[in-house]
């Protein structure tokens, strides 16, 4: 009875996942794509994966077109791998054998946890989402607090990371919606000031400036201040809350949820100096602070210098500048035709803000092709939902004029052409030129960083693209006591990322200022905690949902065109919230392996839904990868290697595909595998 209970629920999963397996495949606008990683040594040559077009809207046809595919990248990445490598060792040196997983470095865990892993912050996701489930949202949203900062903000702006990542992209289509389970938190969130740091009674006597008031900077104060520094944050603005505050549009972030997460940590003890540009770095310099943090984004919107730019400027707009001047409401209306170049999150932003402001024809042009837009999958979507159409391989190359007054913009019509390394080059079609008639333009095709008030004599070595040469350990700069973040450091990137930074960048602070190693960083907290209840029962729910992903409510159109204060995504409730909760397949809780009491009877083989464990011998990677039951072709994802056992085999799982459904633990007979749950900490400089 037992063992058909056993094979019962494995064919139940079995046959529930073998539709959805979408290993190497994604989604895009409908149509499926192959996607192989390509690893670290080879992506110079062929970019940080391949991907090709299946052509197909049907999972079964995408399904049977992939391995092809799959193969042929997999011989392009070897090509490249043969070609950087070194000269072979003497025959006898040569490892014919994968050496045994070291599951101690805390690091082969965390990268498991794929969704955690892939986060800049290493935020726990699976853990929150657990409370979630709970219904536990307060303790939910301050896990996010103690790694991400702004629950709130992130829930509804984030890049997400994460969600490619989601181990079920890979068995299940789509992926958790992580980034929405994230507001809810902040949504349902009961009242956290009594769980805030206290601050000490003494500080320290160290004063740390802090330039921008953005989430890099205000991350620096949270992280200091309960360390007893004294920050004073810098802001041109009347406000804090940098680029959040003046790109994002209110109807993708309200003002109120802003303000409550930004006010938190000036509420704390940072000092403000609001409506206070630093336009000299060495005057600052000469101020008493013992460290100095530029966290100032990339506050420069490129430009296009084409013919008819200085005639038409009037009616011409620079993304950035002028979703700043809506968020001040200096800009309250726009012309009726409106054309918005750039493929990036700005240039949805200024297409669906154009809207918003009484425009009636509202068009995107694009240089690339469509699959290739910078911006967010979903950052397109919502535009396309609310019927901006998006021209794809429109290079602009005259604004047209009457009477020195914007009449148009003309484009030629390219292609996009790859060489053997995957180089793109667009190449024109030879097609009549394309012509958009408009009233106004607006450009969003890219930012850059503003240095000119750092001078060139007081140690800040820059180098490409006019950059400050900063330590991607350290955060410091070649002036010891100025250290960068955000998008300040190393361009343009999305808030999660200027929380990461600000965490290092308040660790290397406090260590500069003690007169430490930076280098000698914080090692993160982390534990193994098994999740056995009874022989067969864990205190986890180890049920794989088969629900689809969950698509959160939306306001009514004919409301939230018509106001940019409305919010379009309105979130989940806390019913929907919990069916999201339960599709997460709770990565973070591991299967581990004790050799010593393996009797090697293969019952975890039989039982395994995904056939990703196997006993066989060791081999060198490509060989033993290939001898699977089914082949490990990700080599973006590890292979857990166990000593070998009596039989001279060795116990091989792929994590790629281990679902962690619990049933190897459940049918071994002598508990050789373990379900415990990895708790990783990203360090902090309080922690």
């Amino acid at each position: 009875m037992f063992f058909m209970y056993h094979v019962q629920k494995k064919v139940h999963i079995r046959n529930n996942l073998g539709s959805m397996d979408t290993r190497y495949l994604f989604k895009r606008h409908n149509t499926w794509w192959v996607k192989v990683a390509v690893p670290k040594e080879a992506r110079d040559a062929l970019g940080f994966d391949l991907r090709q077009s299946l052509k197909t809207h049907d999972l079964t046809k995408a399904q049977e077109k992939r391995w092809e595919i799959v193969e042929s990248f997999r011989d392009q990445i070897k090509n490249v791998q043969n070609e950087l490598s070194l000269p072979l060792a003497d025959k006898d040196s040569v490892q014919t054998f994968m050496p045994v997983t070291d599951t101690s470095n805390p690091q082969y865990y965390h990268k498991v946890v794929d969704c955690q892993y892939a986060c800049p912050a290493h935020t726990p996701v699976p853990e929150y989402i657990r409370q979630i489930s709970q219904g536990n949202y307060t303790d939910a949203y301050m896990i996010n607090w103690e790694s991400n900062v702004f629950p709130g903000i992130l829930g509804r702006t984030c890049d997400r990371p994460c969600e490619p990542a989601c181990r079920r992209t890979r068995t299940h289509e789509k992926a958790v919606a992580i980034c929405r389970l994230k507001r809810v938190t902040y949504d349902y969130k009961g009242n956290i000031e009594d769980r805030i740091p206290k601050l000490p009674e003494k500080t320290n006597g160290k004063r740390i400036a802090l330039i921008g008031g953005g989430p890099a900077s205000l991350t620096v104060a949270r992280d200091l201040i309960v360390m007893g520094y004294e920050c004073v944050l810098f802001e041109k603005d009347p406000f804090a809350g940098g680029l959040m505050r003046t790109n994002i549009p209110s109807f993708r972030l309200p003002e109120e949820v802003l303000n409550e997460e930004v006010d938190r940590i000036i509420n704390m003890g940072l000092e403000t100096r609001f409506n206070s540009e630093i336009t000299s770095m060495k005057e600052l310099l000469k101020e008493d602070f013992d460290a100095i943090f530029v966290g100032t984004g990339a506050p420069r919107g490129r430009d296009l210098n084409i013919e008819g730019r200085e005639e038409a400027k009037k009616n011409i707009h620079i993304g950035i500048d002028w979703l700043t001047s809506i968020a001040f409401e200096h800009t309250k209306s726009i012309g009726k035709k409106v054309v918005v170049l750039g493929g990036g999150n700005t240039a949805m932003d200024c297409c669906r803000s154009s809207l918003r402001l009484g425009a009636e024809d509202v068009k995107v042009a694009v240089r690339s092709p469509f699959s290739q837009m910078k911006a967010s999958e979903w950052e397109i979507e919502d535009a396309m939902n609310e019927h901006i159409p998006i021209f794809e391989n429109h290079v602009p190359k005259r604004f047209i004029t009457n009477e020195n007054k914007l009449a148009g913009i003309e484009f030629e019509k390219v292609e996009a052409v790859f060489d053997e390394n995957g180089k793109r080059s667009l190449v024109p079609t030879g097609e009549d030129p394309v012509i958009f008639e408009c009233d106004d333009i607006c450009i969003a095709i890219g930012q850059d960083n503003a240095f000119e008030w750092i001078e060139k004599d007081i140690g800040i070595e820059f180098g490409e693209w006019d950059m400050p040469i900063v330590d991607k350990v350290t955060f410091q700069s070649t002036n010891p006591k100025i250290f960068f973040g955000g998008d300040a450091a190393w361009g343009p990137e999305n808030i999660i990322w200027a929380a990461a930074h600000g965490h290092q960048a308040a660790i290397s602070i406090h260590k500069f200022c003690s007169g430490e190693d930076l280098f000698d960083r914080p090692m993160p907290g982390t534990n193994l905690v098994t999740q056995k209840m009874g022989i067969h029962e864990w205190s986890y729910d180890n049920d794989i949902s088969q629900a689809k992903r969950n698509l959160v409510p939306h306001a009514d159109q004919a409301i939230s065109l018509k106001n940019l204060k409305v919010e379009v995504e309105l979130g989940f409730d806390e019913q929907l919230a919990f069916e999201e909760a339960q599709r997460c397949l709770n990565c973070d809780v591991q299967t581990v392996f004790a050799e010593d009491l393996c009797i090697e009877c293969d019952a975890c083989v039989d039982i395994c839904p995904t056939d990703c464990i196997n006993f066989v011998n060791n081999a060198a990677e490509e060989d033993l990868r290939n001898s699977l039951r089914i082949p490990a072709l990700n080599l973006d994802q590890p292979l857990l290697v166990s000593e070998d056992l009596p039989t001279k085999r060795a116990m091989i799982k792929d994590e790629d595909v281990c679902l962690h459904c619990g049933l190897c633990a459940e049918r071994c007979p002598t508990g050789a595998w373990d379900m415990q749950t990895f708790l990783y900490e990203e360090a902090k400089v309080y922690s």
